[in-house]
């Protein structure tokens, strides 16, 4: 026979942050700040790659609705276009990481997969709402 009693889910994350709040609580309120405010070697190192990460990402915006206007105010239109924009969307994130922003490679932290993953998807929405919207026009005019 089955029992009766159900199990009780257990939360690992949800049992470690009380028992961290619990702590905080304990300590005086001077220390908690001076705790706060010190920060670890790992957590620069994310703070700095997460500033980069930021950057590459709004240039990656800039540089698909700036490549979707080109690409159409050219006349490009369906494979060629498509072409330019994995042209767009596979180099210039290289070109500028290393040339504008100056970033230097280390294969540890700074690899070509921290430089080709920001900004994938606002690169390809604002290069499909700029050029349709392009052709759409010229096509009205």
């Amino acid at each position: 026979m089955s029992s009766s009693k159900k199990r009780k889910k257990f939360d690992v994350r949800k049992k470690r942050a009380k028992l961290l709040k619990e702590q905080e609580k304990q300590l005086p309120k001077g220390e908690r700040e001076e705790k706060k405010k010190v920060k670890t070697k790992r957590e620069e190192k994310l703070e700095v790659k997460l500033a980069k990460e930021t950057k590459l990402y709004w240039s990656r915006a800039i540089t698909g609705a700036l490549s979707g206007l080109i690409g159409s105010l050219l006349g490009f239109t369906s494979w060629t276009l498509f072409l330019w924009m994995v042209i767009f969307w596979l180099g210039f994130p290289f070109f500028t990481s290393f040339i504008i922003l100056r970033y230097k490679y280390k294969k540890e932290e700074w690899n070509w997969k921290n430089i080709l993953r920001p900004g994938i998807g606002i690169f390809i929405f604002l290069f499909l709402l700029i050029a349709i919207l392009i052709f759409t026009l010229r096509i009205l005019a």
